[in-house]
């Protein structure tokens, strides 16, 4: 209680421009645990999604009642998204008597294109983490360094300097330095997780494009499906 008291007090007398870089480093390590949070639950519920749409496209039933049950959801996000738009195209082209190559090519390009837009869902505030991560420890030492030359500015004055007289500046300065570390060290390693796992899911939506690709070119020789 002690300790964290003095803190907080040498934080009260550190001069007004480290102050100013203590709270810009604050809010910076308050946004970026936003962030991590918010991204740890849309990636996790990414995966699941995945997991759980794998299990009904590969569970044996009709393609047509799969895609009508996606849009009855409606909304639909990650994976159910890019096979409700490959779907889509697929029998919206087939209807309109496009040859197998194109048939299948537009599907391509609308799954696509979905996938891209998924991709660029998951990866959204990643780039503010590696900001954070990389600036926060610049920032802080800036504050070290102008709270340094304040001591020495001051000292300037004083016929002999002792410890006493020096340790203050020189703890207001270093107090910047260790926000500073506090606000970048969890962002760059929520970034370097996160943009692995968006990987991993980007990765995922590739095989499952492929595999459904590979479906579809199977279902061209059939009779075109019905889709409202």
């Amino acid at each position: 209680m002690t300790s964290d008291l003095s803190i907080l007090l040498l934080v009260g007398e550190a001069g007004i421009i480290v102050q100013i870089v203590l709270a810009i480093l604050i809010l910076a390590s308050i946004s970026s645990w936003s962030i991590i949070l918010r991204k740890r639950s849309l990636l996790s519920a990414a995966r699941a999604e995945a997991e759980s749409f794998e299990s009904k496209f590969w569970s044996g039933g009709d393609l047509g009642g799969l895609y009508r049950s996606v849009q009855e959801r409606g909304g639909a996000t990650g994976m159910s998204s890019i096979f409700e738009m490959g779907f889509r195209e697929f029998a919206r082209l087939r209807q309109a008597s496009v040859p197998g190559e194109q048939l299948l090519e537009g599907s391509r390009r609308a799954m696509k294109v979905a996938q891209l837009k998924e991709v660029d869902r998951l990866e959204q505030s990643l780039a503010t983490l590696a900001t954070i991560g990389s600036i926060s420890p610049y920032v802080g030492l800036f504050g070290t360094v102008w709270g340094i030359l304040t001591t020495f500015v001051a000292l300037s004055g004083v016929q002999q300097a002792t410890l006493a007289t020096v340790a203050p500046g020189i703890s207001h300065a270093l107090i910047a330095t260790a926000v500073g570390l506090f606000a970048a060290i969890p962002a760059v390693i929520a970034y370097n997780r996160y943009a692995d796992q968006v990987g991993r899911i980007e990765m995922r939506y590739d095989a499952f494009m492929e595999e459904f690709s590979t479906i579809l070119q199977r279902h061209a020789s059939r009779p075109a499906p019905v889709v409202e």
